[in-house]
């Protein structure tokens, strides 16, 4: 009677369907954004794909707080991932900053070239350091946008310039170029817009609409600062918890939504920047000298970087390699 009330149970537990493994994802991304839309396709993707055996969570509009809580909460296990910039990411893995290096493209065609070379490089090094990048999406092009019109160095003077908090490179830049920035949390450059402690931004033309700052910016300086990139990281231990053809259906899943989000991105800034001209944004262009001055700063702090180790030469080798290629500039 033992032995087959035994038999029984085993029976059960073996014909008893797995629990669903949850990949509890962190973002900054607003809920019904383009961004949230597409992450959450892919979340119907997987499920679909894997028959329930994966699902993923998201917690958007940062309610888990900002990069650095998220980054420590996924090694305290309490999420699996996040959407995370590239600041708070290169405390993990250096190489996260490599397309946020100042004034390296030029636009679009730059990118197109870089990145089928590169994003490689960064997903193994990602691995390298305990993360599985399951995508990296083109957040758009940053340009500095103010209160009002920026086409000198005497016009640069005094503007007070918010940079992400954390963002090393975009300090770095801006004092090496005599601007002393002011380092905030992304969730507060709203109000202190509003209050005048910043009057001067970097940011994409489709994330100052996004953020509701467009309200106080009237101009746009027609020079890329950086490429801004959005990386979709899950800690490597909850990966490897999936099986190799569940992993299979998560990486597809997450690697079609980058694929639309960059599409998505390159039409909206396109739009975003047409609105805020019919707003009355004004777009300006700096004098060759002075685009000049601020490309020679953007190449002292990538080399300072080079210098010191901060950035591997590998991965910078590629980058001016493939920028090299005809076609690219």
């Amino acid at each position: 009677m033992l032995r087959r009330t035994l038999l029984l149970l085993l029976a059960l537990c073996l014909s008893a369907p797995a629990a669903a493994q949850t990949l509890k994802i962190a973002t900054l991304a607003p809920d019904g954004s383009a961004w949230m839309r597409e992450l959450r396709a892919a979340a119907a993707e997987v499920k679909q794909g894997t028959g329930g055996r994966v699902e993923v969570k998201y917690f958007p509009g940062g309610v888990m707080g900002n990069d650095a809580v998220v980054l420590r909460k996924i090694r305290l296990g309490q999420l699996q991932g996040g959407v995370l910039t590239s600041s708070e990411l290169s405390m993990v893995y250096p190489d996260a900053t490599v397309y946020s290096l100042p004034f390296q493209f030029s636009g679009w065609a730059d990118v197109d070239k870089v990145r089928p070379v590169v994003d490689p490089m960064l997903a193994k090094g990602f691995s390298q350091h305990g993360l599985h990048m399951l995508g990296a999406s083109g957040v758009g092009f940053a340009y500095l946008m103010g209160n009002k019109p920026l086409r000198s160095q005497a016009d640069m003077a005094g503007v007070k310039l918010w940079v992400p908090a954390n963002d090393a490179i975009a300090i770095r830049t801006f004092e090496i170029g005599g601007v002393n920035p002011i380092p905030l949390p992304i969730g507060d450059v709203f109000t202190s817009l509003q209050t005048g402690m910043v009057d001067t931004v970097a940011n994409t033309p489709s994330g100052a609409i996004a953020l509701q700052w467009h309200g106080k910016l009237r101009s746009l300086v027609d020079l890329p600062l950086s490429f801004v990139v959005g990386y979709l990281v899950v800690d490597d231990k909850a990966w490897k918890k999936l099986s190799p053809a569940d992993q299979a259906v998560v990486q597809k899943a997450f690697d079609g939504a980058a694929q639309r989000m960059d599409a998505n991105v390159r039409r909206d800034d396109v739009a975003a920047l047409e609105a805020l001209k019919k707003q009355g944004l004004v777009v300006t262009t700096l004098d060759a000298a002075e685009a000049a001055r601020w490309r020679g700063f953007g190449k002292q702090v990538t080399a300072e970087m080079e210098a010191k180790g901060e950035i591997s030469p590998q991965v910078l080798a590629a980058l001016r390699q493939a920028l090299a290629q005809p076609g690219a500039r």
